[in-house]
């Protein structure tokens, strides 16, 4: 696998995993894990509970989610997990379940974007394989994210968005100057745009031309998803300033999972560890806005 996947500090010192010695949240603090059945979802819903809060894991498959949802709390843990099916591509479900966090939940106040489809092969795409991962990646988490909004708490500081996203997304992957201006162009750069962007991409991929366009030359669908989901959380950091929801992006760097087919150099509870650290940052610490390689803040305009 590609080093240009790995965005993970060599300095295990770095790591924000450890909470706050007095923590801001109580058994009643509620975050949402998507697709946390396995992998680094899993881990980070696991990391969650052990520190006593409400934990909802999500999942397609209600069988797997259910069965996740059991295993963590076999360990009696300090918190409570509870499973709910959602699937963050079906604006049915997406309904259904910010109907279920209001009702039953009376809201929440961490949302963790974790679902996601995998890359393809390198140098290969499809219209099929494309329109999943951008449909998942992106607008999946977008949407959900929406849906979610009117229902935080929006307690002072302790509103937080995290979506799990990639350095396959960060501006320097991509090649075409024009997309790079617009996007850097913060002051007038509009969510209208990125979906423009990836409807451009998609027809690319449909007509046969994507790989002379200047888009991300690594694993490009899922780059492609990766780098609208980016620039959408900046576009939604700046919209809620000063509204008391704080929103980030966390690479969790090259991690053996089955995205990666077990290949990686972390394990997905080191992953979900530092993830939570970043979940769980003390209010007086939260920034918004800001993209992490492992546990280092980076501006994405900057990178």
């Amino acid at each position: 696998m590609s080093s240009s996947m790995d965005c993970v500090s060599s300095k295990d010192k770095q790591e924000t995993a450890s909470p706050a010695k007095s923590p801001w949240w109580t058994s009643e603090t509620v975050a949402v894990v998507t697709g946390a059945n396995r992998g680094i979802g899993h881990a980070l819903a696991a990391r969650l509970a052990e520190q006593g809060l409400t934990v909802v894991l999500t999942a397609r498959d209600e069988a797997r989610g259910e069965a996740a949802a059991a295993a963590l709390r076999a360990r009696g843990l300090r918190g409570s997990v509870r499973f709910r099916r959602l699937d963050v591509t079906d604006p049915a479900s997406v309904a259904a379940f910010a109907s279920w966090v209001r009702d039953d939940l009376g809201g929440l106040d961490i949302l963790v974007n974790n679902a996601a489809v995998s890359f393809n092969e390198i140098d290969t795409n499809s219209v099929e394989h494309a329109e999943t991962v951008l449909r998942t990646n992106f607008y999946g988490a977008k949407m959900l994210t929406e849906a979610l909004l009117p229902l935080f708490r929006r307690s002072a500081g302790t509103s937080r968005i995290l979506n799990m996203s990639s350095l396959l997304g960060l501006l320097n992957k991509l090649r075409d100057p024009a997309l790079r201006r617009m996007l850097l162009d913060e002051s007038s750069l509009t969510e209208r745009d990125i979906e423009a962007m990836v409807s451009r991409f998609l027809a690319e991929v449909a007509d046969g031309t994507w790989q002379g366009q200047g888009w991300p030359a690594v694993w490009t669908d899922y780059a492609v998803s990766k780098l609208a989901l980016n620039a959408y959380s900046r576009l939604l950091a700046a919209r809620l300033a000063g509204q008391g929801v704080a929103v980030n992006c966390f690479c969790p760097g090259f991690t053996r999972t089955d995205m990666t087919r077990g290949w990686g150099k972390r394990t997905a509870e080191e992953a979900g560890r530092v993830a939570a650290g970043l979940a769980l940052m003390p209010p007086g610490d939260l920034p918004t806005g800001k993209f992490f390689k492992w546990s280092t803040p980076q501006l994405y305009s900057k990178l």
